[in-house]
């Protein structure tokens, strides 16, 4: 079974829906195709674009201090918070070195789902912080319980990432609460939202209401995703303002630079792009979980712009062959190791690789 870009855009009832809205990335014929990144392939908005074109007559000049509060202050003002809540940083990957440093230094420990955006671990490890993993559950979504029992005195910080990076899966609304109003008065919570904006489920709930209610949560997010912005570089921590200072003390000086606070200024504000945006995502993703869950694969229920199927045999050689055919897909996650991460790309490039997997899946790995 295979499927051609002319069916992939019938079957995308979103795609044929929704106008095209020109200025997205284009890829050069001879350049793989990337779906192992989790990047966004119908961004960035033209607002975006137009706002960083306009900034280069200011790149001779260093960044200053007002631009970036302008953007605090519209993060704060959309949720409901003050300004002071709000961090920004080079990404949502800053975010999370920050808190490493805040809390793992001085015999600081982590705890962290597994597998999960390794971005914490890795941070903390640089400073060579104790991280203890928590498996995932069966279902292979995170194990807030164990999370919970292997919270120890000694632990300073437990990464959540909600969704989980690389499964997709979300921690629903009710035991998240629970978890964090009651880990929290043991240690500072992060909370990864790093695909938020791509969520649609009744029992889904950021944890920044819980930030507005003076638990002790970090919420890190990002404009690499939904804005497609990855590039530029633009994330940001939304916390309880002492919290936030804390994280500051150890924020690189002009870390986001003036192109990337332009166009997430813009961003933020282009309501038109982030639904068109996220509707095509959404239609990609549900197109494709349909494609490989019709050819018997198992797929984990995705709230992102990825998906996470069974891929049943080892994903090195995948990878190798999806290579040699112009396709890169996702890495390793121990101890998945034979499940792929396949990141949504557009509707022709979704429509390539359904084209190439079964034939990839005919030979054997090399």
């Amino acid at each position: 079974m295979s499927i051609s870009r002319r069916d992939w855009l019938r079957l995308s009832a979103a795609g044929a829906a929704l106008p095209f809205i020109p200025g997205f990335a284009m890829r050069r014929s001879d350049d793989p195709i990337r779906l192992h990144s989790n990047e966004n392939p119908y961004a960035p908005a033209q607002s975006a674009r137009t706002a960083v074109l306009e900034a280069l007559d200011e790149t001779n000049l260093y960044t200053g201090p007002a631009i970036a509060r302008n953007l605090e202050a519209m993060i704060a003002a959309r949720e409901g918070l003050r300004p002071e809540h709000v961090v920004l940083g080079a990404g949502s990957t800053e975010v999370l070195r920050m808190a490493a440093l805040a809390y793992g230094l001085s015999g600081g420990e982590v705890v962290t789902g597994y597998p999960t955006y390794e971005g914490m671990e890795e941070s903390a490890k640089s400073i060579e912080a104790r991280v203890h993993r928590v498996p995932l559950k069966t279902d292979k979504s995170l194990d807030l319980s164990a999370m919970d029992m292997r919270t120890t005195k000694d632990v300073k910080l437990v990464f959540v990432c909600n969704p989980n990076n690389p499964t997709g899966s979300i921690c629903e609304k009710e035991e998240l609460n629970d978890f964090c109003m009651e880990v929290s008065k043991r240690c500072t919570i992060l909370v990864d939202e790093a695909y938020y904006e791509l969520v649609n489920h009744p029992r889904y709930s950021s944890a920044v209401p819980l930030v507005k209610a003076g638990a002790n949560i970090i919420v890190s997010r990002t404009f690499s995703k939904v804005y497609g912005l990855a590039g530029l570089r633009v994330g940001y921590a939304i916390a309880r303002p002492d919290i936030a200072e804390r994280l500051r003390t150890h924020r690189t000086p002009m870390a986001v630079n003036l192109l990337g606070l332009r166009a997430a200024i813009a961003s933020l504000n282009d309501e038109r792009f982030l639904h068109y945006s996220k509707t095509q995502l959404a239609a990609s993703r549900n197109q494709i979980t349909a494609t490989l869950r019709g050819w018997g694969h198992e797929v984990i229920e995705s709230h992102t712009n990825f998906v996470f199927f069974h891929l049943g045999r080892e994903i090195g050689g995948f990878q190798r062959s999806m290579a040699s055919q112009g396709i890169l897909v996702g890495r390793p996650f121990p101890p998945y190791l034979d499940w792929c991460r396949l990141s949504i790309g557009n509707e022709e490039e979704m429509a390539r690789f359904t084209e190439v997997f079964p034939q990839v899946m005919s030979t054997p790995s090399r």
